[in-house]
């Protein structure tokens, strides 16, 4: 079980005038709760006049009937689920961020995180600038705001603003009369974007099980750097930025992050997943009596596994489906009862068996020799563990919230004191060569990989820390050594 944070979900849409779009917005935020439970959020335009509801909890949470009724009707829309990379989990810090300025309202919203973020929002704050949230998506914003000042199109600011940001971005952008949406030029996240046949309904998404869920077809992904504008019924294509920098996917949307019923970049999440838990199989073989998943992203792996192996499959735990993914949980001692309370092992299948277990990862190790100590106590005579993800050895800067070395268990430990701490009879990850054949029938062109060999796509930022932008007075005079 992961012990890590992703980014956040991000979904946008154009259609006709008095159209319920933010109802629409609503249940696609739903497909893409997985992406972030801190906080969630929706602006709907009405002719030029943008009304917006967002507060922290999960997507039923914050729209009951009554505030999807105040939202009313529109043309456009912008929907956001967040955990922050950035910045605390607080309701200062939910998107979209609503700008209001000379040349018209703006909604922004926004999924990744910036490298220079720290540097981009001190010059703007000596420039005069006053900021209201601790996030690097106000940085987005003001950057565009600016840049809207001094061109002639909203879309016009969105690309100079990408001259600029560094890092990962997938952005879906609001005006009083278009819907825009960019992805960075390395393609860091994911995008897409389709059309609904009933209405003529354009939709921008992170994922396409958004698509999915709302009745859009998917029509294509987003190219590394390319500007997608919608007005009217009608849509186009900036390519300036596309092929400027190397596409840099990150891999472990394939391995974790997004739903299994997710196309990304042409590539089936689900079968990408099935390819890893084959080459484990092949690296990492093992006699034994059954292979276990753990749920949801270690099952189609495990599948992958058992297939390859000609070792039985069967489904080892049982997962309530009442209880937040685990690893958006914030603070230790929360995401390890969140373990206990959310995953149950079902004893036949287990009990007096050579047990293969799949997961994901093992960022820190916590919240893994729960579920082993499960697989043991209902009676499995051996564990070995595998693991569809290489050990993670090094931070991200670019969206997934590991900031440190300190707290992850590969950089401190060798494979064979792991399976120790862990309590497995043998353990296995994936090997970081094959990770780049993980979407072998599609992919963006290539794969970000830094955390497992720290070869970073772009320069690494100097200071980045989450809550950077809320530091106390002491910790930072103690940093600047005053």
């Amino acid at each position: 079980m992961a012990s890590i944070h992703e980014e956040c979900g991000v979904f946008g849409m154009y259609t006709s005038p008095g159209s319920d779009v933010g109802l629409t917005t609503y249940y696609a935020l739903f497909a893409l709760q997985h992406r972030g439970q801190e906080s969630a959020g929706i602006a709907v335009n009405d002719d030029g006049v943008i009304s917006k509801c967002k507060d922290v909890g999960l997507v039923s949470d914050v729209f009951t009937p009554q505030a999807l009724e105040r939202l009313g009707k529109g043309s456009i829309a912008v929907g956001h689920v967040r955990y922050g990379t950035t910045g605390n989990g607080g309701r200062t810090n939910a998107q979209p961020i609503v700008v209001n300025h000379v040349k018209g309202a703006m909604a922004l919203a926004h999924n990744g995180n910036l490298t220079n973020a720290v540097k981009l929002r001190r010059e703007l704050e000596m420039g005069g600038a006053i900021f209201h949230t601790t996030s690097d998506t106000e940085v987005i914003a003001y950057i565009i705001t600016r840049e809207r000042l001094k061109c002639g199109s909203i879309e016009e600011a969105v690309s100079n603003a990408m001259d600029i940001l560094e890092g990962a971005y997938s952005l879906v952008v609001m005006s009083p009369t278009k819907l825009i949406c960019c992805r960075d030029p390395h393609g860091f996240r994911p995008l897409c974007f389709g059309q609904r046949e009933s209405d003529g309904a354009w939709m921008v998404a992170s994922e396409s099980c958004a698509l999915d869920a709302v009745g859009a077809k998917m029509i294509a992904d987003v190219q590394p750097g390319e500007i997608l504008v919608f007005d009217g019924h009608t849509m186009h294509s900036i390519d300036r930025h596309v092929g400027t920098k190397k596409p840099s996917m990150c891999v472990f949307e394939y391995i974790y992050f997004a739903r299994p019923d997710s196309v990304i970049d042409g590539a089936s999440v689900h079968e990408a997943r099935v390819r890893a838990g084959a080459f484990l199989a092949l690296r990492h073989p093992v006699q034994a009596d059954v292979v276990v998943g753990v749920p949801d992203s270690g099952l189609d792996a495990a599948e992958g596994y058992a297939r390859q192996s000609g070792i039985p499959y069967a489904m080892g735990f049982v997962k309530s489906r009442y209880v937040a993914r685990t690893f958006i949980a914030p603070g230790q001692e929360n995401r390890e009862d969140k373990v206990r309370m959310k995953l149950n092992c079902i004893r036949d299948v287990v009990k007096g068996k050579r047990v293969v277990m799949i997961d994901d990862s093992i960022v820190r190790g916590t919240t893994s020799r729960p579920i082993i100590n499960q697989l043991w106590q209902a009676g499995a005579r051996e564990v070995h563990m595998r693991v569809s993800a290489p050990p993670f050895l090094n931070p991200c800067y670019y969206g997934v919230d590991i900031d440190s070395r300190d707290h992850l268990i590969a950089c401190h430990h060798t494979v064979e004191e792991i399976a120790e701490i862990l309590h497995v009879n043998s353990l296995g990850y994936l090997d970081v060569g094959d990770v780049h054949m993980l979407a072998a029938n599609g992919g963006c062109g290539g794969f970000c990989t830094a955390c497992f060999n720290g070869d970073y796509p772009t320069d690494i930022p100097g200071e980045r820390e989450k809550f950077m932008f809320e530091q106390k007075i002491s910790e930072k005079l103690q940093k600047s050594g005053t």
